[in-house]
Protein backbone atom coordinates (compact mmCIF):
# COMPACT_ATOMS: atom_id res chain seq x y z
CA UNK A 1 0.00 0.00 0.00
CA UNK A 2 1.59 3.26 -1.42
CA UNK A 3 0.32 5.66 1.59
CA UNK A 4 -0.57 4.58 5.06
CA UNK A 5 -2.71 6.84 7.43
CA UNK A 6 0.33 6.21 10.10
CA UNK A 7 3.56 4.05 11.11
CA UNK A 8 2.13 2.34 14.09
CA UNK A 9 -1.46 2.32 15.23
CA UNK A 10 -1.55 2.18 19.11
CA UNK A 11 -4.72 1.05 20.58
CA UNK A 12 -5.57 2.08 23.97
CA UNK A 13 -4.53 5.37 26.04
CA UNK A 14 -3.32 4.10 28.92
CA UNK A 15 0.01 4.56 30.31
CA UNK A 16 1.46 1.86 28.02
CA UNK A 17 -0.09 3.13 24.74
CA UNK A 18 0.62 7.10 25.53
CA UNK A 19 3.95 5.89 26.79
CA UNK A 20 5.14 4.07 23.82
CA UNK A 21 3.47 6.82 21.32
CA UNK A 22 5.78 9.72 22.94
CA UNK A 23 9.06 7.50 22.66
CA UNK A 24 7.74 6.75 19.00
CA UNK A 25 7.22 10.21 18.25
CA UNK A 26 10.76 11.10 19.82
CA UNK A 27 12.69 9.01 17.30
CA UNK A 28 10.55 10.72 14.09
CA UNK A 29 8.07 8.21 14.09
CA UNK A 30 4.07 8.47 13.58
CA UNK A 31 1.85 6.56 15.83
CA UNK A 32 -2.41 7.37 16.07
CA UNK A 33 -3.50 6.58 19.37
CA UNK A 34 -6.89 5.47 19.71
CA UNK A 35 -8.91 4.95 22.85
CA UNK A 36 -12.65 4.02 23.29
CA UNK A 37 -13.65 6.55 26.09
CA UNK A 38 -14.31 10.35 25.88
CA UNK A 39 -11.27 11.23 27.97
CA UNK A 40 -8.72 9.78 30.03
CA UNK A 41 -9.57 7.63 33.52
CA UNK A 42 -9.91 10.13 36.03
CA UNK A 43 -9.08 7.55 39.28
CA UNK A 44 -5.74 6.60 40.21
CA UNK A 45 -5.02 2.64 39.89
CA UNK A 46 -1.12 2.68 39.80
CA UNK A 47 0.67 4.06 42.78
CA UNK A 48 4.23 2.62 42.69
CA UNK A 49 6.95 4.12 40.23
CA UNK A 50 10.44 3.00 39.98
CA UNK A 51 13.53 4.05 38.67
CA UNK A 52 13.50 2.19 35.29
CA UNK A 53 10.42 3.83 34.53
CA UNK A 54 11.81 6.82 35.12
CA UNK A 55 14.29 6.40 33.12
CA UNK A 56 12.15 5.70 30.28
CA UNK A 57 9.81 8.83 31.41
CA UNK A 58 13.20 10.77 30.90
CA UNK A 59 13.69 9.58 27.89
CA UNK A 60 10.49 11.03 26.74
CA UNK A 61 11.47 14.45 27.59
CA UNK A 62 8.43 14.31 29.85
CA UNK A 63 10.25 13.50 33.22
CA UNK A 64 10.52 17.23 34.54
CA UNK A 65 6.49 18.09 34.14
CA UNK A 66 5.47 14.36 35.79
CA UNK A 67 8.21 14.89 38.48
CA UNK A 68 6.05 17.18 40.64
CA UNK A 69 3.23 14.26 40.63
CA UNK A 70 5.49 12.17 42.87
CA UNK A 71 7.33 11.54 45.91
CA UNK A 72 10.69 9.36 46.12
CA UNK A 73 11.83 6.94 48.16
CA UNK A 74 8.78 5.41 48.71
CA UNK A 75 8.89 2.55 51.96
CA UNK A 76 7.11 -0.37 51.68
CA UNK A 77 6.77 -2.66 55.87
CA UNK A 78 4.93 -5.75 55.76
CA UNK A 79 3.66 -5.97 59.16
CA UNK A 80 1.54 -8.55 60.17
CA UNK A 81 -2.10 -8.64 62.41
CA UNK A 82 -0.58 -6.71 65.43
CA UNK A 83 1.49 -4.40 63.57
CA UNK A 84 4.92 -5.39 64.12
CA UNK A 85 7.24 -5.29 61.31
CA UNK A 86 7.93 -8.67 59.51
CA UNK A 87 10.04 -7.12 56.68
CA UNK A 88 10.99 -3.49 55.10
CA UNK A 89 12.00 -2.50 52.02
CA UNK A 90 13.52 0.77 51.69
CA UNK A 91 16.03 1.16 49.12
CA UNK A 92 18.37 4.17 49.32
CA UNK A 93 20.45 2.92 45.69
CA UNK A 94 20.43 5.19 42.58
CA UNK A 95 22.21 3.14 40.57
CA UNK A 96 19.87 4.39 37.19
CA UNK A 97 19.95 8.21 37.84
CA UNK A 98 16.55 8.32 40.23
CA UNK A 99 15.60 6.46 43.85
CA UNK A 100 14.37 3.11 43.24
CA UNK A 101 10.80 3.54 44.63
CA UNK A 102 8.50 6.48 43.94
CA UNK A 103 4.65 6.70 44.57
CA UNK A 104 2.67 8.69 42.30
CA UNK A 105 -0.62 10.26 40.92
CA UNK A 106 -1.09 7.97 38.01
CA UNK A 107 -4.29 9.96 35.99
CA UNK A 108 -1.76 13.29 36.61
CA UNK A 109 0.96 11.61 34.97
CA UNK A 110 -1.18 9.85 32.26
CA UNK A 111 -2.66 13.43 31.43
CA UNK A 112 1.04 14.96 31.03
CA UNK A 113 1.81 11.97 29.06
CA UNK A 114 -1.00 12.69 26.75
CA UNK A 115 -0.40 16.52 26.50
CA UNK A 116 3.03 15.06 25.28
CA UNK A 117 1.72 13.96 22.07
CA UNK A 118 0.88 17.47 20.88
CA UNK A 119 4.78 18.16 20.43
CA UNK A 120 5.20 15.90 17.33
CA UNK A 121 3.13 16.64 14.32
CA UNK A 122 2.68 13.03 12.97
CA UNK A 123 1.54 11.72 16.15
CA UNK A 124 -2.41 11.95 17.71
CA UNK A 125 -4.81 11.11 20.27
CA UNK A 126 -7.97 9.82 18.89
CA UNK A 127 -11.09 9.95 21.78
CA UNK A 128 -14.15 7.64 21.70
CA UNK A 129 -13.01 5.13 19.08
CA UNK A 130 -13.56 1.86 20.14
CA UNK A 131 -11.62 -0.77 17.76
CA UNK A 132 -13.72 -3.78 16.41
CA UNK A 133 -11.81 -4.75 13.81
CA UNK A 134 -8.23 -5.81 12.90
CA UNK A 135 -6.44 -7.21 9.85
CA UNK A 136 -3.39 -8.08 9.17
CA UNK A 137 -2.51 -7.72 5.36
CA UNK A 138 1.04 -8.97 5.00
CA UNK A 139 2.92 -5.31 4.59
CA UNK A 140 0.46 -3.27 6.31
CA UNK A 141 -2.16 -3.73 9.26
CA UNK A 142 -6.15 -2.12 9.01
CA UNK A 143 -7.75 -1.66 12.24
CA UNK A 144 -11.48 -0.62 12.35
CA UNK A 145 -13.09 1.55 14.81
CA UNK A 146 -16.50 2.71 15.53
CA UNK A 147 -16.72 6.31 16.44
CA UNK A 148 -18.85 6.92 19.55
CA UNK A 149 -20.58 10.17 20.31
CA UNK A 150 -21.30 11.83 23.69
CA UNK A 151 -23.40 9.12 25.00
CA UNK A 152 -21.40 6.38 23.48
CA UNK A 153 -23.74 5.64 21.06
CA UNK A 154 -21.87 4.61 17.31
CA UNK A 155 -22.03 7.49 14.88
CA UNK A 156 -20.16 5.75 12.03
CA UNK A 157 -17.04 3.87 11.61
CA UNK A 158 -13.31 4.69 10.79
CA UNK A 159 -10.78 2.85 8.85
CA UNK A 160 -7.22 3.62 10.11
CA UNK A 161 -3.86 1.94 8.14
CA UNK A 162 -0.56 1.77 9.70
CA UNK A 163 2.58 -0.72 8.94
CA UNK A 164 2.49 -1.76 12.65
CA UNK A 165 -0.68 -2.22 15.72
CA UNK A 166 0.20 -2.61 19.04
CA UNK A 167 -2.63 -3.13 21.32
CA UNK A 168 -2.30 -1.84 24.90
CA UNK A 169 -6.11 -2.29 25.72
CA UNK A 170 -6.03 -3.97 29.28
CA UNK A 171 -6.80 -7.34 30.35
CA UNK A 172 -9.48 -7.55 28.19
CA UNK A 173 -7.40 -6.47 24.83
CA UNK A 174 -9.49 -7.62 21.75
CA UNK A 175 -6.35 -7.31 20.12
CA UNK A 176 -4.84 -10.31 21.93
CA UNK A 177 -7.87 -12.55 21.45
CA UNK A 178 -7.27 -11.61 17.97
CA UNK A 179 -4.27 -12.73 18.11
CA UNK A 180 -5.29 -16.48 19.38
CA UNK A 181 -2.55 -16.62 21.80
CA UNK A 182 -3.20 -18.23 25.24
CA UNK A 183 -3.37 -16.27 28.24
CA UNK A 184 -1.68 -18.50 30.87
CA UNK A 185 -2.17 -18.33 34.61
CA UNK A 186 -4.83 -18.15 37.39
CA UNK A 187 -7.55 -15.61 38.25
CA UNK A 188 -8.12 -16.09 42.06
CA UNK A 189 -11.07 -15.62 43.17
CA UNK A 190 -10.33 -13.34 46.20
CA UNK A 191 -11.79 -9.73 45.53
CA UNK A 192 -10.69 -6.35 47.21
CA UNK A 193 -11.58 -2.80 47.56
CA UNK A 194 -9.66 0.23 46.80
CA UNK A 195 -10.89 3.54 48.86
CA UNK A 196 -8.86 6.81 47.65
CA UNK A 197 -9.16 9.52 50.77
CA UNK A 198 -8.31 13.20 50.25
CA UNK A 199 -6.71 15.12 52.52
CA UNK A 200 -5.07 12.43 54.52
CA UNK A 201 -6.23 11.38 57.91
CA UNK A 202 -3.49 9.39 58.67
CA UNK A 203 -0.70 11.79 57.47
CA UNK A 204 2.46 9.08 57.29
CA UNK A 205 4.57 8.93 54.03
CA UNK A 206 5.09 5.34 53.06
CA UNK A 207 3.09 1.91 52.60
CA UNK A 208 2.00 -0.75 54.93
CA UNK A 209 1.21 -4.31 53.40
CA UNK A 210 -1.48 -5.87 56.41
CA UNK A 211 -0.81 -9.22 56.38
CA UNK A 212 -3.87 -9.58 59.09
CA UNK A 213 -5.75 -13.07 59.18
CA UNK A 214 -8.46 -11.06 60.40
CA UNK A 215 -8.73 -8.76 56.85
CA UNK A 216 -5.61 -8.05 55.48
CA UNK A 217 -5.25 -4.71 53.84
CA UNK A 218 -2.84 -1.95 52.63
CA UNK A 219 -2.33 1.41 53.40
CA UNK A 220 -0.55 3.80 51.23
CA UNK A 221 0.60 7.64 51.53
CA UNK A 222 0.19 9.23 48.38
CA UNK A 223 1.31 12.69 46.76
CA UNK A 224 -1.07 15.50 47.11
CA UNK A 225 -2.09 14.47 50.28
CA UNK A 226 -4.77 11.60 49.23
CA UNK A 227 -4.20 8.22 51.17
CA UNK A 228 -5.37 4.87 50.06
CA UNK A 229 -6.59 1.74 51.44
CA UNK A 230 -7.48 -1.48 50.03
CA UNK A 231 -9.22 -4.13 51.66
CA UNK A 232 -9.55 -7.84 51.20
CA UNK A 233 -13.30 -8.88 50.90
CA UNK A 234 -14.21 -12.07 52.24
CA UNK A 235 -16.71 -15.16 50.37
CA UNK A 236 -19.72 -14.06 52.32
CA UNK A 237 -19.41 -10.96 51.25
CA UNK A 238 -21.21 -9.54 48.63
CA UNK A 239 -19.35 -6.73 46.55
CA UNK A 240 -22.21 -4.81 47.21
CA UNK A 241 -21.36 -3.63 50.59
CA UNK A 242 -18.42 -1.44 49.71
CA UNK A 243 -21.54 0.85 49.28
CA UNK A 244 -22.50 0.79 52.45
CA UNK A 245 -21.11 3.81 54.88
CA UNK A 246 -21.60 1.76 58.16
CA UNK A 247 -20.08 -1.00 56.56
CA UNK A 248 -16.99 1.17 55.38
CA UNK A 249 -16.90 3.35 58.22
CA UNK A 250 -16.09 0.08 60.41
CA UNK A 251 -13.36 -0.78 58.13
CA UNK A 252 -11.57 2.56 58.15
CA UNK A 253 -12.58 2.67 61.98
CA UNK A 254 -9.65 0.68 62.61
CA UNK A 255 -7.06 3.07 61.77
CA UNK A 256 -9.07 6.10 62.20
CA UNK A 257 -10.85 8.16 65.54
CA UNK A 258 -13.32 9.68 63.10
CA UNK A 259 -13.77 7.48 59.83
CA UNK A 260 -16.84 9.73 59.38
CA UNK A 261 -14.93 12.59 58.21
CA UNK A 262 -13.02 11.51 55.46
CA UNK A 263 -13.60 12.31 51.98
CA UNK A 264 -13.76 9.01 49.59
CA UNK A 265 -12.09 10.24 45.98
CA UNK A 266 -13.17 6.99 44.81
CA UNK A 267 -13.64 3.37 45.84
CA UNK A 268 -13.95 -0.05 43.62
CA UNK A 269 -13.59 -3.39 44.10
CA UNK A 270 -11.32 -5.94 41.88
CA UNK A 271 -9.66 -9.26 41.50
CA UNK A 272 -6.14 -9.90 41.13
CA UNK A 273 -5.11 -12.09 37.96
CA UNK A 274 -1.58 -13.55 37.31
CA UNK A 275 -1.85 -14.04 33.40
CA UNK A 276 0.57 -13.69 30.59
CA UNK A 277 -0.24 -14.29 27.27
CA UNK A 278 2.23 -17.19 25.37
CA UNK A 279 3.33 -14.90 22.70
CA UNK A 280 3.56 -10.82 22.63
CA UNK A 281 3.36 -10.87 18.48
CA UNK A 282 1.34 -11.82 15.75
CA UNK A 283 2.80 -10.96 11.94
CA UNK A 284 2.36 -6.56 12.19
CA UNK A 285 0.15 -6.69 15.55
CA UNK A 286 1.48 -6.83 19.35
CA UNK A 287 0.28 -6.47 22.65
CA UNK A 288 1.84 -5.02 25.47
CA UNK A 289 0.97 -4.02 29.09
CA UNK A 290 -2.10 -6.03 30.78
CA UNK A 291 -2.98 -7.04 27.50
CA UNK A 292 0.36 -8.96 27.33
CA UNK A 293 0.34 -9.89 31.25
CA UNK A 294 -1.70 -9.24 34.42
CA UNK A 295 0.00 -9.48 38.15
CA UNK A 296 -1.56 -8.71 41.09
CA UNK A 297 -0.22 -5.28 42.97
CA UNK A 298 1.59 -6.31 45.94
CA UNK A 299 5.12 -5.22 44.55
CA UNK A 300 3.51 -2.18 42.40
CA UNK A 301 4.65 -3.71 39.26
CA UNK A 302 1.48 -3.60 36.84
CA UNK A 303 2.41 -0.07 35.84
CA UNK A 304 5.74 -0.44 35.45
CA UNK A 305 6.08 -3.81 33.66
CA UNK A 306 3.84 -2.27 30.95
CA UNK A 307 6.34 0.73 30.83
CA UNK A 308 9.49 -2.02 30.34
CA UNK A 309 7.04 -2.84 27.19
CA UNK A 310 6.66 0.01 25.79
CA UNK A 311 10.42 0.67 26.39
CA UNK A 312 11.67 -2.75 24.64
CA UNK A 313 9.26 -1.81 21.62
CA UNK A 314 9.65 1.41 21.32
CA UNK A 315 13.74 1.36 19.69
CA UNK A 316 12.50 -1.92 17.86
CA UNK A 317 9.93 -0.12 16.10
CA UNK A 318 12.26 2.97 15.09
CA UNK A 319 14.86 0.87 14.13
CA UNK A 320 12.83 -1.04 11.62
CA UNK A 321 10.33 1.77 10.38
CA UNK A 322 13.34 4.22 9.85
CA UNK A 323 15.20 1.77 7.64
CA UNK A 324 18.12 0.33 10.12
CA UNK A 325 17.16 -2.87 11.11
CA UNK A 326 15.29 -5.68 9.22
CA UNK A 327 11.16 -6.89 10.45
CA UNK A 328 13.77 -10.04 12.32
CA UNK A 329 14.33 -7.73 15.06
CA UNK A 330 10.49 -7.61 16.11
CA UNK A 331 11.19 -10.74 16.96
CA UNK A 332 12.92 -10.44 20.05
CA UNK A 333 10.37 -8.64 22.11
CA UNK A 334 8.69 -11.63 22.79
CA UNK A 335 11.77 -13.56 23.38
CA UNK A 336 13.05 -10.40 25.67
CA UNK A 337 9.83 -9.49 27.66
CA UNK A 338 8.07 -12.71 28.18
CA UNK A 339 10.54 -14.14 30.80
CA UNK A 340 10.59 -11.55 33.33
CA UNK A 341 7.48 -10.66 33.20
CA UNK A 342 6.38 -14.33 34.06
CA UNK A 343 8.86 -13.78 36.79
CA UNK A 344 7.14 -10.79 38.39
CA UNK A 345 3.66 -11.92 38.09
CA UNK A 346 5.25 -15.51 39.97
CA UNK A 347 6.52 -12.84 43.05
CA UNK A 348 3.31 -11.13 43.47
CA UNK A 349 1.42 -14.24 43.13
CA UNK A 350 3.98 -15.51 46.25
CA UNK A 351 3.78 -11.95 48.23
CA UNK A 352 -0.56 -12.45 48.05
CA UNK A 353 -0.51 -15.65 49.64
CA UNK A 354 2.28 -14.41 52.43
CA UNK A 355 -0.54 -11.33 52.15
CA UNK A 356 -3.34 -14.28 53.14
CA UNK A 357 -2.24 -16.52 55.52
CA UNK A 358 -4.92 -17.68 58.15
CA UNK A 359 -4.30 -17.57 61.65
CA UNK A 360 -1.86 -20.74 62.13
CA UNK A 361 -0.24 -20.58 59.30
CA UNK A 362 0.25 -16.65 59.85
CA UNK A 363 2.17 -17.51 63.11
CA UNK A 364 4.72 -19.57 61.36
CA UNK A 365 4.84 -16.88 58.31
CA UNK A 366 6.20 -14.33 61.38
CA UNK A 367 7.83 -16.78 63.34
CA UNK A 368 10.23 -17.58 60.31
CA UNK A 369 10.18 -13.79 59.12
CA UNK A 370 11.33 -12.76 62.31
CA UNK A 371 13.80 -15.14 62.95
CA UNK A 372 15.54 -14.18 59.30
CA UNK A 373 15.35 -10.38 59.97
CA UNK A 374 18.02 -11.28 62.46
CA UNK A 375 20.90 -12.48 59.52
CA UNK A 376 21.89 -8.87 58.17
CA UNK A 377 22.03 -10.62 54.70
CA UNK A 378 18.96 -11.84 54.85
CA UNK A 379 16.96 -8.94 55.99
CA UNK A 380 19.18 -6.67 53.26
CA UNK A 381 17.99 -8.98 50.84
CA UNK A 382 14.28 -7.27 51.47
CA UNK A 383 15.54 -3.97 52.56
CA UNK A 384 17.37 -3.26 49.41
CA UNK A 385 14.50 -4.69 47.23
CA UNK A 386 17.35 -7.59 45.84
CA UNK A 387 14.04 -9.93 45.82
CA UNK A 388 12.55 -7.94 42.92
CA UNK A 389 13.92 -9.73 39.66
CA UNK A 390 16.22 -7.63 37.60
CA UNK A 391 15.20 -7.30 33.74
CA UNK A 392 18.21 -9.42 32.29
CA UNK A 393 17.94 -10.62 28.48
CA UNK A 394 19.64 -14.13 27.87
CA UNK A 395 18.30 -14.20 24.27
CA UNK A 396 17.47 -11.45 21.57
CA UNK A 397 20.02 -8.54 21.16
CA UNK A 398 22.65 -9.56 23.13
CA UNK A 399 26.06 -10.68 22.63
CA UNK A 400 27.47 -13.44 24.86
CA UNK A 401 30.48 -12.04 26.47
CA UNK A 402 32.73 -15.34 26.76
CA UNK A 403 32.30 -16.56 23.01
CA UNK A 404 30.81 -13.17 21.13
CA UNK A 405 27.91 -15.55 20.41
CA UNK A 406 24.87 -13.58 18.58
CA UNK A 407 21.57 -13.81 19.78
CA UNK A 408 22.42 -15.37 23.33
CA UNK A 409 24.00 -14.50 26.58
CA UNK A 410 25.63 -16.61 29.36
CA UNK A 411 25.41 -14.48 32.97
CA UNK A 412 28.94 -15.99 33.86
CA UNK A 413 31.74 -16.88 31.95
CA UNK A 414 33.13 -18.93 34.43
CA UNK A 415 33.64 -21.92 32.12
CA UNK A 416 34.84 -20.27 29.02
CA UNK A 417 38.44 -21.15 27.74
CA UNK A 418 38.41 -17.83 25.68
CA UNK A 419 38.48 -15.61 28.46
CA UNK A 420 41.71 -17.20 30.74
CA UNK A 421 43.65 -14.34 30.58
CA UNK A 422 41.11 -11.83 32.16
CA UNK A 423 41.18 -10.63 35.77
CA UNK A 424 38.03 -9.19 37.25
CA UNK A 425 36.18 -9.03 41.10
CA UNK A 426 33.93 -11.39 39.96
CA UNK A 427 32.53 -13.84 36.72
CA UNK A 428 29.41 -12.13 36.00
CA UNK A 429 28.54 -10.72 33.16
CA UNK A 430 27.20 -7.48 32.49
CA UNK A 431 25.34 -8.37 29.33
CA UNK A 432 21.70 -8.11 29.15
CA UNK A 433 21.22 -6.14 32.01
CA UNK A 434 20.91 -2.40 32.79
CA UNK A 435 23.91 0.05 32.42
CA UNK A 436 24.17 2.46 35.48
CA UNK A 437 23.80 6.21 34.95
CA UNK A 438 26.07 8.01 37.17
CA UNK A 439 26.29 11.91 37.60
CA UNK A 440 28.83 12.86 35.23
CA UNK A 441 31.29 15.81 33.26
CA UNK A 442 31.75 16.93 29.60
CA UNK A 443 33.31 19.91 28.00
CA UNK A 444 29.65 21.67 27.86
CA UNK A 445 27.85 19.66 30.74
CA UNK A 446 28.47 19.64 34.27
CA UNK A 447 26.69 17.13 37.35
CA UNK A 448 24.45 15.66 34.44
CA UNK A 449 22.81 12.29 34.41
CA UNK A 450 24.66 10.08 31.86
CA UNK A 451 21.66 9.87 29.87
CA UNK A 452 21.43 13.33 28.78
CA UNK A 453 25.08 12.97 27.52
CA UNK A 454 24.62 9.71 25.57
CA UNK A 455 21.26 10.15 24.67
CA UNK A 456 18.25 7.41 23.97
CA UNK A 457 20.01 5.50 21.10
CA UNK A 458 22.75 3.44 20.02
CA UNK A 459 26.44 3.90 22.18
CA UNK A 460 29.72 2.54 22.03
CA UNK A 461 31.60 3.46 25.53
CA UNK A 462 35.01 2.05 26.23
CA UNK A 463 36.78 3.03 29.88
CA UNK A 464 40.01 5.42 29.51
CA UNK A 465 39.94 4.89 25.54
CA UNK A 466 38.52 6.18 22.34
CA UNK A 467 36.66 3.19 21.22
CA UNK A 468 37.09 4.34 17.34
CA UNK A 469 40.73 3.59 17.56
CA UNK A 470 39.63 0.02 17.78
CA UNK A 471 37.13 0.10 14.32
CA UNK A 472 38.34 -0.82 11.14
CA UNK A 473 36.25 1.24 8.40
CA UNK A 474 33.33 -0.64 7.40
CA UNK A 475 32.54 -0.55 11.18
CA UNK A 476 33.17 3.29 11.32
CA UNK A 477 31.22 3.87 8.47
CA UNK A 478 28.17 1.61 9.99
CA UNK A 479 28.84 3.88 12.99
CA UNK A 480 27.97 7.05 11.15
CA UNK A 481 25.43 5.35 9.14
CA UNK A 482 23.23 4.03 12.30
CA UNK A 483 23.76 6.87 14.35
CA UNK A 484 26.07 5.61 17.14
CA UNK A 485 27.36 7.87 19.44
CA UNK A 486 31.25 7.23 20.81
CA UNK A 487 31.81 8.23 24.02
CA UNK A 488 35.18 7.93 25.89
CA UNK A 489 34.52 7.43 30.00
CA UNK A 490 37.36 9.16 32.12
CA UNK A 491 38.48 9.98 35.39
CA UNK A 492 37.48 13.50 35.61
CA UNK A 493 41.11 14.40 35.96
CA UNK A 494 42.21 13.38 32.49
CA UNK A 495 38.91 14.70 30.96
CA UNK A 496 41.17 17.84 29.84
CA UNK A 497 43.55 15.51 28.53
CA UNK A 498 41.37 13.39 26.70
CA UNK A 499 39.83 16.08 24.78
CA UNK A 500 42.79 16.96 23.35
CA UNK A 501 44.00 13.38 22.48
CA UNK A 502 40.95 12.27 20.88
CA UNK A 503 40.23 15.91 19.09
CA UNK A 504 41.32 14.58 15.90
CA UNK A 505 39.26 10.82 16.46
CA UNK A 506 38.28 9.60 12.91
CA UNK A 507 34.74 9.75 14.18
CA UNK A 508 33.43 12.03 16.90
CA UNK A 509 34.45 10.78 20.10
CA UNK A 510 32.28 12.64 23.45
CA UNK A 511 34.41 12.37 26.20
CA UNK A 512 32.47 12.07 30.18
CA UNK A 513 34.37 12.94 32.90
CA UNK A 514 33.39 10.65 35.93
CA UNK A 515 33.72 12.84 39.16
CA UNK A 516 31.94 10.20 40.99
CA UNK A 517 33.95 7.31 40.16
CA UNK A 518 31.00 5.15 39.76
CA UNK A 519 31.85 4.26 36.28
CA UNK A 520 35.35 3.36 37.31
CA UNK A 521 34.05 1.13 39.87
CA UNK A 522 31.51 -0.43 37.38
CA UNK A 523 34.45 -1.32 34.94
CA UNK A 524 36.93 -2.22 37.60
CA UNK A 525 34.82 -5.23 38.72
CA UNK A 526 33.56 -6.50 35.44
CA UNK A 527 35.80 -8.18 32.84
CA UNK A 528 35.43 -5.42 30.10
CA UNK A 529 36.66 -1.86 29.16
CA UNK A 530 33.72 -1.43 26.28
CA UNK A 531 30.42 -2.24 26.22
CA UNK A 532 27.48 -1.38 23.38
CA UNK A 533 24.45 0.19 24.44
CA UNK A 534 20.84 -0.63 23.22
CA UNK A 535 18.78 2.68 23.09
CA UNK A 536 16.57 1.19 26.10
CA UNK A 537 20.29 1.67 28.16
CA UNK A 538 20.81 -2.66 28.17
CA UNK A 539 24.28 -3.63 27.50
CA UNK A 540 24.27 -5.57 24.33
CA UNK A 541 27.57 -6.67 24.27
CA UNK A 542 31.04 -6.28 26.39
CA UNK A 543 34.46 -6.79 25.62
CA UNK A 544 37.99 -6.01 25.99
CA UNK A 545 39.32 -2.98 24.08
CA UNK A 546 40.77 -5.34 21.06
CA UNK A 547 37.63 -6.78 20.54
CA UNK A 548 35.41 -3.76 19.63
CA UNK A 549 35.12 -3.92 16.16
CA UNK A 550 34.28 -8.17 16.52
CA UNK A 551 31.71 -7.21 19.29
CA UNK A 552 29.80 -4.33 17.08
CA UNK A 553 29.78 -6.67 14.10
CA UNK A 554 27.79 -8.90 16.31
CA UNK A 555 25.61 -6.67 18.09
CA UNK A 556 23.99 -5.74 14.50
CA UNK A 557 23.92 -8.54 13.56
CA UNK A 558 21.87 -9.59 16.49
CA UNK A 559 19.62 -6.84 15.44
CA UNK A 560 19.33 -7.61 12.57
CA UNK A 561 21.12 -4.26 11.30
CA UNK A 562 21.14 -3.70 7.79
CA UNK A 563 24.54 -3.43 6.18
CA UNK A 564 22.99 -0.55 4.16
CA UNK A 565 19.89 1.82 5.08
CA UNK A 566 17.64 4.71 3.35
CA UNK A 567 17.45 6.63 6.54
CA UNK A 568 19.64 7.45 8.69
CA UNK A 569 19.54 8.94 12.55
CA UNK A 570 18.89 7.81 15.37
CA UNK A 571 17.30 9.84 18.66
Amino acid sequence: MSTLDTDVIVIGAGPVGLTLANLLGSRGQRAIVLEARSELIEYPRGVGLDDESIRTLAATGLWPQIQPYTVPNHVVRFVNGKGQVLATNAPRTDEFGFARKHGFIQPLVDKELAAGLDRFAGTELRFNHRVVGLEDRGDHVVVTAERLDAEGQVTDTATITGTYAVGCEGGSSLTRKWMGVEFEGKSPSTRWVVVDVDDDPIGTPSVYLGADPRRPYVSIGLPHGIRRWEFMLFDHEPTEVVDDPTWMGRLIGHFLPSPESITIINKRVFTHHGRIATSFRKGRVFIAGDAAHLMPVWLGQGWNSGIRDATNLAWKLSSVLSGHADDALLDTYTAERHPHAADMIDINMYVGALMKCGPLTGKLRDVTMGALNVVPRIKSYFTELRFKPMPRYTAGVVVDQATLAVGSSQPTYRSAKLLPFVDAAHDLSPVGLQFIQPRVNTSTQTDTLLDEVTGHWWTIAAWGNNPARFLGPEELAAVERHGIRLVAFMPETQRPWAEKRFADSPVPVTVVGDPTGRLKDWFDTRACGTVILRPDHFVAAACLAQQTSQALGAVLAAAAYRTTTTEGGGA
